[in-house]
């Protein structure tokens, strides 16, 4: 048996390294494989710090049994859903024709071609109510196959249709204030009143619903429904949920009070949450969130890795969350991080900090931001330049960067432009955004060989859909004076989900924060000054603004020559602020008291 996975860069790929199944990654070899056996297709799709993936690879995939039965009957194909999210969503949106439970590890079935006929999630290798056996679950699949292999085509082929039907994209009009107003609305309404949060149990951190709600529009149209994030946020900082030594979030709780967390903890997340965390005012989580980043997903060259494990070693034992539960960690080994620099959530990361350095005028971290950047954008490219998915120790993988990946690495680039005063961060960001708004983004190449359609990535999961992504960065592109069509990228963006999106507005927070940036007229603030940490950038830091940008003359000049008009004809004089609505400014002021905090005193 080969042995395929050892040298692939996905650290959960590696883990599966030594199983008794015949794996193959995620290739063309897998599907040429099964068409010369005519088999099936097993395709596993997880990630390394996912705790159930871990009990199915020591439950069944460790089983010299259950794997004999994977190798003779189908060809089988393990899948890193952080490496490749196209093929994850894709399988994701078929096994949603067979089962309600979605999660991970998401176990399919598919056709030689990669048509699903069959799906699930986690199956215990012995029948445990209400879930089958694994071994029963592979041998009823292979019975089906071998002899009623017609039908199972045929569900193929109708899951196949129904979900290139529901790909069909009908653009509408951006919502209105009232519109974005009544979706704010919505979401509120599940509030839970006791605990914080929306829902019950299990209850997730859902930082891009947040972010709509802390949004200036819904403040002052759906204030009750702005406060209810404010109290999520509170609820989440004070509970189980947050870790009281670091400071990081964990993925979600189980519990409806937010306890007995699920221990995993996501760049994404957290990354997010710092964001929240600065527009809500609290310091001390914001500054946790930061000591977690910088002191535990931080990887050499100072990018950040994907995640850290919800399990670790203790007493020789794999134990999920005894390492934060143990009364001192100093003796323990602490849960691994998985090390994988995707581009896209190092993007949210780089925004983050970069801004949130800006905020509290902790210039580390804006310059831990600015080495993430230039990691990502020296090591995370292709043999011809363009960007990828991934890389691992420096080494870059041969996934193709999604459109959130691009779209969230533009803004984050972005972000450093504006905390840095540096306008070449800003011109490599307006790059990206030209290629993609002309191009759109490649394309996972293997599911576009077989035929398989990718589903859109239209909804919000653990981070902005790709089309919200693209959207906001080309609205903070537009804001910083790049011009129209950067605006009218992003109206392009939003209508052609925007009616989904105030139907269901829970799973499209983030683009209905775009939505709500393009009915809102920007507010910039430019301060020209020789002194990041004098009066006037203290004044203006805490403003209620979406552009907040300290830069010397020289800078200034640097932005305006680069074709960021906001900057133009400021670069003369020092020590003046200037405080823009729509590319409309006011006078330009040194008196520090002057600096007006609250937007709606502007009008």
């Amino acid at each position: 048996m080969s042995n395929r996975l050892a040298k692939t860069l996905s650290p959960y790929l590696r883990a599966h390294a030594e199983n008794p199944v015949d794996w193959y990654p995620w290739g063309s070899e897998a599907f040429a494989e099964a068409q010369r056996r005519d088999v099936p297709l097993l395709i596993s799709i997880g990630y390394s710090t996912c705790h159930w993936c871990h009990v199915m690879a020591r439950e069944s995939f460790s089983s010299p049994e259950i794997a004999g039965l994977i190798n003779r009957d189908f060809v089988a194909v393990k899948v890193d859903r952080e490496e490749h999210p196209e093929v994850d969503g894709a399988y994701m949106a078929a096994a949603s024709a067979f089962t309600q439970n979605l999660g991970w590890p998401l176990t399919v079935f598919a056709t030689p071609q990669g048509r699903t006929f069959y799906a699930g999630t986690y199956w215990p290798p012995e029948a445990r109510a209400p879930l089958p056996a694994f071994r029963d679950v592979l041998g009823a699949v292979q019975e089906a196959w071998t002899l009623r292999r017609e039908k199972a085509v045929e569900s193929a082929d109708a899951v196949a249709e129904a979900l290139a039907q529901t790909a069909v994209v009908t653009p509408s009009d951006v919502p209105s204030t009232s519109g974005l107003a009544a979706a704010a609305g919505m979401i509120a309404s599940r509030e839970d009143a006791m605990f914080g949060g929306y829902g019950g149990a299990p209850k997730f951190p859902v930082a891009t619903t947040l972010g709509f709600l802390q949004h200036p529009l819904v403040r002052r149209e759906a204030p009750d429904a702005a406060a209810s994030a404010a109290r999520a946020l509170a609820a989440m900082a004070a509970s189980d949920l947050r870790d009281s030594v670091d400071g990081g979030f964990f993925r979600y709780a189980t519990q409806r009070d937010w306890t007995v967390p699920h221990y995993e903890r996501m760049l994404t997340d957290n990354a997010q949450l710092l964001n929240i965390a600065v527009r809500a005012g609290d310091d001390t989580t914001a500054r946790g969130i930061a000591r977690f980043l910088l002191g535990v997903l931080r990887q050499d060259g100072g990018a950040f890795g994907a995640a850290q494990d919800s399990e670790s070693w203790i007493d020789g034992q794999r134990s999920e969350g005894g390492y934060y539960l143990a009364a001192s960690r100093e003796e323990l080994e602490p849960p691994a991080v998985d090390g994988k620099v995707i581009t896209g959530w190092n993007g949210l990361a780089i925004g983050a900090l970069a801004q949130a350095g800006a905020a509290l005028d902790e210039r580390s971290w804006v310059d831990a931001a600015a080495e993430a950047a230039s990691f990502v954008l020296s090591v995370n490219r292709s043999p011809e330049g363009r960007l990828v998915r991934a890389s691992l120790d420096g080494v870059a993988s041969t996934a193709v960067a999604t459109l959130a990946d691009v779209g969230l690495f533009a803004d984050g680039l972005l972000a450093v432009a504006v905390a840095t005063g540096d306008a070449r961060w800003a011109v490599v960001a307006r790059e990206l955004l030209d290629e993609v708004l002309s191009k759109g983004a490649d394309g996972d190449p293997v599911l576009a060989a077989q035929g398989v359609a990718a589903a859109p990535d239209q909804t919000d999961g653990d981070l902005p859909s790709g089309v919200a992504a693209l959207a906001s960065a080309a609205l903070t592109a537009w804001r910083l004076g790049a011009g129209e069509k950067y605006r009218a990228g992003a109206e392009e963006q939003v209508r052609a989900y925007a009616a989904s999106a105030v139907q269901h507005p829970f799973g499209h927070g983030s683009l209905l924060a775009a939505a709500a940036g393009l009915v809102e007229p920007p507010r910039q603030v430019v301060v020209v000054t020789h002194d990041r940490a004098g009066a006037l950038a203290r004044a203006s830091h805490r403003v209620d603004a979406d552009v907040i940008a300290i830069v010397t003359p020289a800078q200034a000049g640097a932005f305006s020559d680069a074709g960021f008009e906001l900057f133009s004809g400021k670069d003369a004089v020092a020590d003046l602020v200037y405080d823009c609505r729509a590319f409309v400014c006011r006078l330009p002021t040194g008196d520090a008291s002057a600096v007006v905090r609250s937007r709606e005193s502007l009008s």
